[in-house]
């Protein structure tokens, strides 16, 4: 691939719900431009974009996959993203460093969940977008049907570019409105297609299709409008240079019909991309943080080099490739990088041009290219490359934290030594993921954003770093407290052969307020105990309300004072003193109703208004209070308060009950009293598990 032009670039992120066909157009696409010589069928596991092993044993997109290929005198830098909620970290990056989205919408199901979702990525990006009508041979695939839905759903400024000639199994072509052609494929995925007039039966389609296109184009033009408005007879050339302005202005989207599978007006998708998509010369500054001020990057190839790293990931036979997007300058690959955000330069190996898992080696890079870097050591996404003397960051990727968790513990002691290095490698490649060894449970906790999504993180971890992991629900950080003050006598006393062992308390108990922990007091007068004893008196106090009383967990907020006691001149120790301290802790806090404390949540769920009822009843059926519900644009709010026991699976069946349309998140909030039915199952399951740990 020879020296690339920023005006003749083009980077589109292909993006839709999953199943939508994303992955089988990305393959005719490379077919037509002539990057592969035959196209792949997802059910052969043979297509270009999803070559993880993973993706081919599921049949559906895990990973973003970068496609360069060269069409019409223009590189386009494609990105397929997964579909599926669960990897909305590879959808948001993708997005975030290209300058256009081609959202696929299928057919016969119009708009779906997911896509309204990456719909407002977009919007955030201020990206230009596009839409492919794909599958469109298929039973009940109607194109009208899932245009009006687009425009009720997404935009009214969503207008057909193209109309298609027949439906399902006799859609044989597609109309360009604009210039009045129409053109037949041989519908058998191979190449070519016939030009010829519009059809009779598209004719008044086609007509209104193109008012509509018209009025909405010149809107973008002043002049334009001026003459159109005159009665102009307006050239084609006028025509196709607003109509780039107004896609690039986020002011008009328009709508091609499809069938990848069959190869029926790919190519006239492509005319659009490459015709009318922004360049990367088109697109506004993009936003940096240089110091404690705002800055812009502007797109300007003589500029210095500013490249932001999205994504990173293990290659098999090349190791780790940083995925980056260049937003100005260019860089060749004798020059050192230099990582703003970890202050370090770095030696560049090549710059991979990438297309699915095989790329080409270009030795320079310019502003709108996306290309993989090799073995970059300090690099991770997020991360701001640059040249030695430059400072500005680019904003970081926003990604969503994770909602989903499951403790895991490696199946033997070699799998125990490997995890650490396993786990650091996959969070480097997934910013999504998060782990964690929770203080208080010690359950090495694995989170990401869904059942499926920490399914395929633990398979790879047991693929790429034979690390064998077993899953299980994480245990609720549980705390002991008491409602009222008590006094108890601890008192250890054992003599065996030799000097014996002495030691002997009296503690008082008394409640404080929640969060406030543990606190000792020493009352004792007239020296009942020494001391040099007491600081072990304190030590045995703290570990053992550590281990706790009623179930084995850490009891809390209360104040200890030691008032009275005894010793012996020769027996005491320190030892005893801690061991008789124990004793006296547990008599004391059994005798000032102890109470079992839990997590409570904060959550805020955002739905469409219609599933605001089920949500706030599905919350009553977890223990769960509703603190209120708050508009946001056309969705609902509801915030409440639950018990963390109460919400593990939470990701999963917020996803079932607002078929996939429902988000959240959630926050430690405080810890309340566990109800006494339920405290009574937790205390006796505990018992149980000493029990069978004892045996």
């Amino acid at each position: 691939m020879g020296t690339r032009k920023p005006e003749d670039i083009r980077t589109i992120a292909i993006a839709a719900h999953g199943g939508a066909g994303k992955t089988s157009l990305i393959e005719a696409m490379l077919f037509d431009s002539g990057a592969i010589s035959r196209m792949g069928r997802i059910d052969d596991k043979n297509t270009v974009s999803d070559f993880d092993p993973e993706e081919q044993k599921r049949s559906i997109s895990i990973n973003s996959s970068l496609c360069t290929f060269e069409y019409n005198g223009r590189t386009i830098h494609a990105i397929d993203t997964p579909g599926f909620a669960d990897f909305v970290g590879e959808q948001r990056s993708s997005m975030r460093v290209t300058d256009a989205s081609l959202f696929v919408i299928n057919g016969n199901s119009g708009v779906e969940v997911q896509t309204l979702k990456l719909w407002d990525f977009s919007s955030d990006f201020g990206s230009a977008a596009m839409f492919c009508v794909s599958r469109l041979d298929k039973e009940n695939a109607d194109f009208d049907r899932v245009v009006g839905d687009i425009q009720r759903s997404l935009s009214k400024n969503a207008l057909p570019l193209c109309l298609p000639i027949g439906a399902e199994a006799s859609f044989k072509g597609v109309v360009n409105v604009l210039t009045g052609k129409s053109y037949t494929y041989k519908g058998d995925g191979s190449k070519g297609f016939s030009e010829g007039d519009v059809p009779p039966e598209v004719r008044d389609a086609a007509a209104s299709a193109r008012e509509a296109l018209i009025e909405r184009i010149v809107e973008a033009d002043d002049d334009l409008m001026t003459r159109y408005l005159d009665g102009e007879d307006l050239p084609q050339s006028d025509l196709e240079s607003a109509l780039r302005k107004a896609i690039a202005a986020r002011m008009l989207f328009p709508i091609v019909p499809c069938a990848s599978v069959l190869n029926i007006g790919v190519v006239h998708l492509m005319d659009a991309i490459a015709d009318y998509m922004p360049s990367p010369l088109d697109m506004p500054p993009r936003k940096a943080i240089l110091g404690t001020e705002e800055a812009e990057i502007a797109p300007d190839a003589s500029a210095p080099f500013m490249a932001l790293c999205f994504k990173v990931m293990v290659d098999p036979y090349v190791g780790k490739l940083s995925f980056v997007r260049v937003f100005s300058g260019h860089l060749t690959s004798d020059q050192m990088i230099y990582n703003v955000n970890k202050n370090e330069e770095e030696r560049i190996s090549s710059f991979r041009v990438l297309r699915g898992k095989d790329g080409t080696e270009s030795k320079e890079v310019t502003t709108g290219d996306i290309v993989a870097i090799p073995k970059l050591d300090s690099t991770v996404a997020c991360d701001t490359l640059s040249v030695k003397g430059q400072s500005a960051e680019f904003t970081p990727i926003k990604f969503p934290k994770p909602v989903y968790s499951v403790a895991v513990s490696p199946k033997s002691r070699a799998d125990e030594d490997k995890l650490g290095n396993a786990i650091r490698k996959i969070l480097d490649e997934d910013r999504t993921l998060d782990f964690l060894k929770h203080p208080e449970t010690n359950d090495s906790i694995l989170s990401g954003m869904g059942d499926m999504h920490l399914d395929i993180a633990l398979s790879r971890i047991k693929d790429r770093y034979k690390v064998d992991l077993e899953t299980s629900t994480p245990r609720v950080p549980y705390r002991e407290t008491i409602k009222k003050t008590s006094e108890a006598q601890g008192k250890y006393k054992k003599q065996t052969g030799g000097r014996g062992q002495y030691g002997d308390v009296h503690f008082r108990l008394s409640p404080r307020e929640k969060g406030s922990g543990v606190s000792f007091e020493d009352k004792v007068v007239g020296g009942v105990v020494p001391k040099n004893f007491i600081p072990a008196a304190e030590k045995g106090l703290r570990e053992a309300a550590a281990k706790g009383v009623l179930a084995g967990y850490p009891a809390v907020d209360f104040n200890c004072a030691i008032f009275d006691g005894s010793y012996h001149d020769v027996d005491s120790s320190e030892m005893a003193f801690k061991i008789a301290a124990s004793m006296a802790f547990k008599k004391a806090f059994v005798e000032a109703s102890p109470i079992l404390m839990e997590p409570i949540m904060n959550v805020a769920v955002t739905v469409p208004e219609e599933y605001v009822g089920d949500v706030m009843g599905d919350f009553n059926s977890r223990r769960g209070r509703i603190m209120g519900i708050d508009p946001d644009g056309k969705m609902q709010i509801v915030k409440a308060q639950c018990p963390q026991a109460e919400t593990f699976r939470y990701a999963i069946i917020l996803r079932s009950m607002t078929s996939g349309r429902g988000s959240f998140t959630m926050e430690f909030s405080h810890y309340d009293e566990v109800p006494a039915e339920i405290a009574k199952k937790i205390i006796e399951a505990a018992e149980r598990e000493r029990h069978e740990e004892e045996d």
